[in-house]
């Protein structure tokens, strides 16, 4: 309480002070009001268009966060600061800008980061600064011209809270800038810190002081106050400390920070109790806000306990990446819809009988929605199947989004009730006969729709399960008629370094057997047996328990991931003794997990079926080299990209598993990087900078390896899970035309299946072209019809085909076009996975040979030498240029000839003839 003397400052709050606030901020107020909807309805709109949406993560957090959390905030802060220290409501103009200032500035943060315009961003942020600035420079100005308040307290967390933004935004403009590793990711930690604990939590904690008996219905604690005050300074260091820490690369030091902001909540937390135990929730907005609490304080406690107990290796940026949304969803947007719901229908006024009408269309399913919403988000949060986590997710957003109209409704409602007549508010404030029966109708409703909720996200659960092929079990039984002995087998096998140890497991016959696996790799792993019994993919770090049964035969088992199976990873289950033998191994052994949210169990599994191996079937033997394409085929376009005048390039690359046409008739599943195998090109500068943005909507874990950046692997090239998105950064330094690739084991069967691109780095003085074309060779080892590459086949080194960019022979279908005595450029590079090439056209002689970063052959030069052929080995690139003396078709190929017969093969089409002086001259310059 402060000591302030009662004289000092303006006078109390008085009834036309309150008359002057309520005709000032009661009602519809278009800045205020609409902005919130609009954020909301965008991000609602991003999650239907997100795979057509650049960084939609990025997108749909800041929409929530930035535009309309911290807008709500703006809003309601100032409400509570006149209301608890009785002040007249402010002038709406000085207001409006505010907060006309931040949602503009929000909108250029946005536009500036997804068109990679870093002023622009600058200048949002800025904007987005100032108005919280100046919004908590006012809130200091009425503390400090108020008589003294018991609730003061509160307005002293909106003024701390303000203070933390603009160093959030600070933050935000270093990482929009493409700050280089570690210190992005680090930067990265401290931002969201410091907005979501700082900005976020310290304002959400100091409202729900006061807003949670008010929404219960009950008087608050008498030591909240208190309580509020104690935890002030508490909080405050602590996010100091956490984004300090963070800032500096001290993960231990960070799980500290966050352990004394959780110490800080349990003082505020005591004194939310005693309202609860009052009065339980009734309302949607009493139970949004409770669920909201739950999820941070639980969100922070994951966080602290990960950050203290995993490995130095496990960086705060990983854990913080799989909480982030949890935080965003469950947290945030429950507390920003919870505290709308009960707020709005106040806002709007008009006494008793509007409210309630407002209220009822709010609390409509509420705690079937409830239910939905927070049933959904654990499932999430859990180590599921895909399809089930696809579901859930759903039925969370859905859930939220039924808000949005309700809000609608109820100021529909609202506004309704007011022209209802005297007489007709009397009818209809009638006290029913039997207040208790009523009340006793409502919990039995509100116990059914609950019941319903959970029984919707049960169904969901179940769907998922059905349609997911890890559910599914094939094969003979384990038991295979053995008499069981009422005894158990149980052992812990490590998945580590493409091996399971150990491998080979001896059971007593008629043994029950219980296998506990642990993935200490960072790659994806699971466990199958030819019994159909199956673990589901598992996360580094994470841990299945597989129940064989009763084991009457050996079982052989292997990891169904693509190529871990030909590398090795495989177990052997020896069943041993007669049956009825009684030997007991109980080998169980500790472990330890990793985010949850990196555990992809269960993902929409692989196309390798149960035998981790794809079947070739006949689709080697449908190759008809000389077949045409079908109809509305077009071939890829090899043009080479039109070099920007950008020096930063952004480029984000969607993994996504695509069935696609790879010759006439003949179709795989490929793993593309967007949509198409080979990837992009990219196409740069010596001295540009690349960032690329690599999201996983595979099914299985994937990353990239970019020739063209020199730097350290470990982080950039890391494994990443489905759903998850790195970003990797790098300067081109040196002139080529690089490969890149998935890195990710085992790397030949992520290449061979289609995970490869080229980057075409031009050396300095290069000479213009009249065409310059890029053409990326390859190798197919066909799986079954729509199915992966056959990794036995890869294994072998025996291709079924090998293609010009991504088709058999595409280009004598559709030839790449020039004229006669136009210089042509042409970029070769062999992406392999195995084979090398020697690139020829056919009639054509090169008067320049460029091969991995040196000329080799350079028409400038006095001599009047010619080359053949450009001999690459895979992974090696380089380019020619020639001109072609008459019109005609020239063949090209790869002079490995049965390379040729097998798909290495186009041709160029070449027409006129006019143009040969003009060509001639140029060639001379």
């Amino acid at each position: 309480m402060s000591t302030r003397a009662p004289g000092r400052g303006r006078r109390a709050g008085t009834a036309d002070d309150d008359a002057s606030r309520s005709t000032s901020d009661r009602g519809f107020w278009p800045l205020r009001d609409l902005p919130v909807v609009l954020w909301l309805a965008a991000a609602l709109a991003l999650t239907l268009v997100h795979p057509w949406v650049p960084s939609p993560r990025w997108l749909l957090l800041h929409l929530l966060l930035l535009g309309a959390t911290t807008h709500a905030i703006l809003v309601w802060s100032r409400h509570f600061t006149e209301t608890l220290l009785h002040l007249p409501a402010a002038p709406r103009a000085p207001q409006s800008r505010r907060l006309l200032l931040h949602n503009l500035g929000a909108v250029g943060v946005i536009t500036g980061v997804l068109t990679s315009t870093w002023p622009v961003t600058v200048v949002g942020a800025a904007a987005v600064a100032t108005a919280v600035t100046w919004h908590g420079a006012t809130l200091w100005r009425a503390l400090h011209t108020c008589l003294p308040s018991r609730f003061e307290g509160v307005v002293r967390y909106y003024v701390a809270a303000a203070c933390f933004l603009p160093v959030g935004a600070a933050l935000g403009v270093a990482l929009a800038h493409d700050l280089a590793e570690p210190w992005h990711t680090r930067t990265l930690v401290a931002h969201v810190t410091v907005n979501l604990l700082g900005w976020v939590g310290l304002t959400v904690v100091g409202t729900l002081v006061t807003l949670w008996p008010t929404v219960l219905r009950t008087r608050m604690a008498s030591d909240a106050e208190r309580a509020a005050a104690h935890a002030l300074p508490v909080l405050v260091a602590s996010v100091a400390a956490t984004a300090g820490s963070a800032f500096v690369g001290q993960p231990r030091l960070t799980a500290v920070g966050l352990a004394g902001y959780l110490a800080g909540l349990a003082l505020v937390g005591r004194s939310l109790v005693p309202p609860l135990r009052n009065r339980p929730p009734r309302s949607y907005a009493a139970w949004s806000l409770a669920a909201g609490a739950c999820w941070f304080a639980g969100c922070l406690v994951a966080l602290a306990a990960g950050l203290a107990t995993s490995s130095s290796r496990v960086q705060a940026g990983t854990w913080l990446g799989w909480l982030v949304p949890f935080l965003a969803v469950g947290f945030a947007a429950q507390v920003l819809l919870g505290a709308l719901c009960h707020l709005v229908p106040v806002s709007l006024g008009g006494g008793a009988t509007p409210v309630r009408a407002a209220n009822a269309v709010l609390d409509r399913a509420a705690p079937l929605r409830v239910v939905v919403t927070n049933a959904s988000l654990l499932i999430c949060a859990l180590p599921v199947p895909s399809a089930v986590r696809v579901l859930a997710s759903t039925l969370a957003l859905a859930s939220l989004a039924a808000t949005l109209p309700l809000l609608v409704l109820a100021i529909r409602a609202s506004r309704a009730a007011r022209r209802i007549t005297a007489a007709d508010r009397s009818t209809a404030g009638a006290q029913p006969s039997d207040p208790g029966a009523c009340a006793a109708a409502a919990r039995a409703r509100g116990t059914g729709l609950a019941a319903a909720g959970l029984a919707t996200v049960v169904l969901a659960v179940a769907a998922g399960v059905a349609v997911d092929p890890t559910a599914l079990s094939f094969g003979a039984s384990a038991a295979a008629g053995v008499t069981a002995t009422g005894q158990t087998t149980t052992v812990e096998v490590v998945a580590s370094d493409m091996r399971f140890t150990p491998s080979t497991i001896d059971v007593p016959a008629g043994n029950r057997l219980v296998i506990v696996l642990r993935n200490a790799d960072d790659d994806v792993h699971d466990l199958a047996l030819d019994s159909g019994d199956t673990t589901g993919r598992l996360a580094g770090g994470a841990t299945a328990r597989l129940d064989v049964g009763v084991v009457g035969r050996d079982l052989e088992g292997w990891c169904t991931v693509v190529g871990h199976r030909q590398m090795g990873m495989v177990l052997h289950v020896d069943v041993t003794g007669d049956t009825g033998a009684t030997t007991t191994a109980d080998t169980h052994a500790g472990h330890t997990h990793g985010p949850a949210g990196d555990d992809t169990s269960g993902m929409a599994g692989t196309d390798m079926g149960t035998s981790g191996t794809a079947v070739s079937g006949d689709t080697a033997d449908d190759l008809d080299f000389l077949a045409a394409p079908p109809p509305g085929f077009h071939a890829r376009d090899a043009v080479l990209p039109r070099l920007e005048r950008v020096r930063v390039h952004r480029q984000t690359l969607t993994v996504s598993d695509e069935v696609q046409e790879v010759a006439p008739g003949v179709t795989q599943e490929l793993w593309t990087y967007n949509g198409s195998a080979p990837g992009p090109v990219l196409h740069g500068r010596v001295g540009d900078r690349f960032v690329v943005t690599l999201v996983n909507d595979g099914t299985i874990g994937h990353s990239i390896d970019f020739h063209a950046g020199a730097l350290a692997p470990q982080r950039p090239m890391r494994t990443i899970e489905p759903g998850e998105s790195l970003v990797y950064r790098f300067r081109a330094t040196r002139a080529g035309i690089w490969m890149y690739h998935c890195s990710t084991m085992p790397m030949s069967a992520h290449i061979a299946n289609g995970l490869f691109g080229a980057v075409v780095i031009e050396p300095r003085g290069l000479p213009r072209v009249d065409r310059s074309y890029v053409l990326v060779q390859s190798e197919l080892y066909l799986g079954a019809p729509g199915g992966t590459v056959d990794v036995d086949e890869l294994v072998a080194g025996t291709p079924d085909a090998v293609v010009f960019n991504g088709y058999a022979n595409q280009y004598d279908h559709q030839p790449l076009p020039a004229q006669v005595g136009e210089r042509v450029r042409v970029w070769v590079l062999d992406a392999g996975p195995n084979r090398a090439t020697s690139f020829h056209v056919v009639g054509g002689q090169f008067d320049t040979v460029w091969s991995e970063g040196a000329y080799l052959l350079d028409r400038r030069s006095d001599g009047r030498g010619g080359a053949q052929a450009l001999s690459l080995g895979a992974a090696q690139g380089g380019f020619v240029e020639l001109t072609f003396p008459q019109p005609g078709s020239y063949p090209f190929v790869s002079h490995v000839m049965v390379d040729a017969e097998r798909g290495a093969h186009g041709l160029f089409q070449i027409s006129g003839g006019a143009r040969r002086a003009a060509a001639g001259a140029r060639a001379g310059r």
